[in-house]
């Protein structure tokens, strides 16, 4: 299964983009699991509900109108997806998609921005506290975890560009970065960094005030985090950096079925 992790920065802006469709054929992905799609569904064409290539595709959009959300588009249809993890607050702004394999529970996940100021930042971190308790619980039901999507959050001065000059930016702050050792310390594993543990210049997100992907100055803060039992089942987990269309690109996970 050819599982693909993209914040999009607006679904019905990359819609219109050739780029987007043209990756959606060219990697044809099992699962595309979509971030800050921004959008009520309602707003949504045609192309991005019933998008080609036989997608079923479902949405959990924010309450807040062009705001946060997430997206997942299916190969297979899918009977039941959760979009809430039990607190009004974070389920109101669209975050969190939960599908049952089996053997396996992946997660489409848009952790929360803390760069508004202390309030948001405490929102985030609450964020991390609440979705890992949430794991916990399903592994130890002895399921096994894969968790896709933007953290918000580079882990290691390797995840980017300017570690010192950004220490104490939302996004590199220590108490963030915390969060991250906390979920490895936890069994989670950083797959992309456990198949290329001193692989440099390797970044998902760029800001675009400043030209910043044509100079790779970027941070790499989207992850899939899996359990370590997963581990042998994983073909490859690449960060698709050449494809363009957002201020992320996407990352790629592929893990045999049973």
């Amino acid at each position: 299964m050819k599982i693909i992790s993209w914040n999009v920065n607006g679904i019905r802006a990359i819609s219109k983009k050739r780029e987007f469709w043209d990756f959606l054929e060219d990697f044809s992905p099992d699962i595309l699991a979509l971030q800050e799609v921004k959008s009520e569904k309602y707003k949504l064409s045609m192309d991005i509900l019933q998008p080609p290539g036989g997608y079923f595709a479902y949405f959990n959009c924010a309450k807040r109108p062009g705001y946060s959300g997430v997206a997942i588009y299916s190969k297979k249809q899918i009977l039941n997806i959760s979009q809430t993890i039990g607190i009004k607050e974070f389920d109101e702004e669209g975050r969190f998609m939960e599908i049952d394999f089996g053997d396996f529970i992946l997660f489409n996940v848009y952790f929360p921005n803390g760069g508004s100021g202390e309030l948001r930042l405490k929102f985030k971190l609450d964020f991390y506290d609440k979705f890992l308790q949430h794991i916990l619980d399903l592994k130890s039901q002895g399921k096994g975890i894969i968790v896709g999507g933007d953290f918000n959050t580079a882990h290691t001065e390797i995840d980017l560009a300017r570690p010192k000059e950004n220490e104490s930016i939302s996004g590199f702050m220590p108490i963030e970065r915390h969060w991250v050792d906390k979920y490895l310390r936890h069994g989670l594993v950083d797959i992309f960094r456990q198949i290329h543990p001193d692989k440099k210049n390797a970044y998902t997100w760029w800001s675009m005030r400043t030209a910043a992907r044509v100079r790779n100055i970027g941070w790499r803060i989207d992850y899939f985090l899996i359990t370590s039992d997963l581990m042998p089942r994983i073909k490859q987990a690449e960060i698709l950096s050449e494809v363009i269309g957002s201020d992320h690109c996407p990352i790629l996970l592929e893990i045999e079925m049973d």
